[in-house]
């Protein structure tokens, strides 16, 4: 159990709205009149997030995108942002806010609002984004609701913003969309919308495939099967470039439980594979073609665990 986990049960009995989904799920569902909105809220601290010397500018876009990833992974509309800013030298706001408009123009969602402050001498740079959305028609997945049956898919590709990270750390080289998929995450919106209404239970991978998951059985009662062979990662396959892989986290890709035999593919779409299943029990069965894998001591990032450190 880490701090984090420890902090968010403490919070638990105060979260007594249904919007709240019992603080299981990255984003809140309102109910108001007729309209429903999606509400998330990440932060991005210096140093625990992101490197000191990445651009502001990318650090500006990926403080949006990780937020909308929760929107997309609930199927919603982003339709605006608040923002909370630690205030820096003029060239850093400047650059930073460049970011921003690029970001917000880019996934066309207005700034409503938000805050600034001034940090003290010597503080690592902090922000906070709240990013609002109006839920689809077609439902409001949340990560609880897998059935026994259903198939374990993920999009797109796993690992690619772990090597980036290494690339901007200076310990390896590789091509530049590895260091883009780490810096200027790319979240799933219209993959989110398209499969809301077919899918059982939804999340964003954020702090690794595995962890992720892993949540998702627990939250929705169930065991999950994975095979680590299926998980399209981006380098690598033996098993230990393949497990470093799903414990990297920043994927900003859709985890999500379906019904087998589902058409989920669309043109245009990022590619869907299935990686595993569900199934009555509770815990975590990895798999790859040699047989049964022992799950690694650290399944992804969780703040304040013992394995967990800065970035």
């Amino acid at each position: 159990m880490s701090r984090e986990n420890d902090f968010i049960n403490r919070l638990k009995p105060l979260a007594r709205d249904p919007a709240a989904r019992g603080l299981a799920d990255d984003a809140a569902l309102l109910s108001i009149g007729g309209a429903s909105l999606v509400l998330t809220h990440d932060m991005l601290v210096e140093g625990v997030h992101y490197l000191p010397d990445d651009p502001p500018q990318d650090v500006a876009w990926k403080l949006v995108a990780v937020n909308l990833s929760d929107l997309a992974a609930k199927g919603a509309r982003p339709i605006g942002i608040l923002l909370g800013y630690a205030l820096g030298s003029d060239e850093y706001d400047a650059a930073f806010v460049e970011g921003l408009r690029e970001a917000l123009d880019r996934f066309d969602v207005p700034l409503l609002g938000g805050d600034t402050i001034l940090m003290p001498d010597g503080a690592p740079r902090a922000y906070g984004l709240t990013a609002i959305g109006e839920a689809g028609p077609g439902g409001t997945p949340s990560r609880a609701g897998a059935q026994p049956g259903d198939i374990l898919y993920v999009t797109g590709s796993i690992g690619l913003a772990g090597l980036g990270l290494a690339i901007a750390r200076g310990t390896r080289a590789g091509p530049a969309e590895w260091l883009q998929a780490y810096r200027r995450p790319w979240p799933r919106l219209a993959e989110g919308r398209a499969l809301a209404p077919l899918v059982h239970a939804m999340a964003d991978i954020s702090d690794g495939l595995l962890i992720d998951a892993t949540r998702m059985a627990k939250a929705s009662g169930l065991a999950v099967q994975i095979n680590l062979t299926a998980v399209p990662v981006a380098e690598g396959s033996n098993r230990a470039a393949r497990l470093a892989a799903i414990t990297a986290g920043d994927d900003y890709e859709l985890l999500f439980a379906a019904p087998p035999g589902l058409a989920l593919g669309q043109p245009g779409f990022a590619p869907i594979t299935a990686i595993g299943n569900f199934a009555s029990g509770s815990g975590l069965l990895l798999t790859d073609r040699e047989g049964e894998v022992p799950p690694p001591g650290r399944l992804g990032y969780e703040h304040g665990a013992r394995s967990a450190g800065p970035i």
